[in-house]
């Protein structure tokens, strides 16, 4: 899935957001609380086509049941947020291979 995030979130209805208007730290805290199986990411790889950023190492939640993942984002003047986006299968697979622990 190669996309733009910024797109998709305005586009769709088909995302939640977890928690909005917050730091790095209490977004990670979010996904690693609210996802069955948190992968970590170095600072500006790639998922689903955006490069996430933040304080590394960057949490990614896996909830494979459900067929979501779990990011930070951060949009300027509006600080960062965790979203839930629903993703197949293939995608989760992209994730593991960039991550560096789990």
């Amino acid at each position: 899935m190669s996309f733009c995030l910024e797109t998709y979130l305005q586009q769709s209805d088909d995302y939640d957001v977890l928690l909005s208007k917050a730091g790095f730290k209490d977004c990670a805290k979010t996904i690693e609380e609210k996802s069955e199986e948190v992968l970590y990411i170095n600072a500006g790889e790639k998922v689903l086509g955006a490069r996430l950023i933040g304080i590394p190492p960057i949490p990614v939640g896996i909830n494979k049941d459900k067929g979501t993942i779990i990011i930070s984002y951060t949009k300027p003047c509006h600080g960062t947020a965790a979203i839930e986006l629903p993703v197949k299968e293939n995608d989760i697979e992209e994730i593991r291979k960039v991550a560096i622990k789990n």
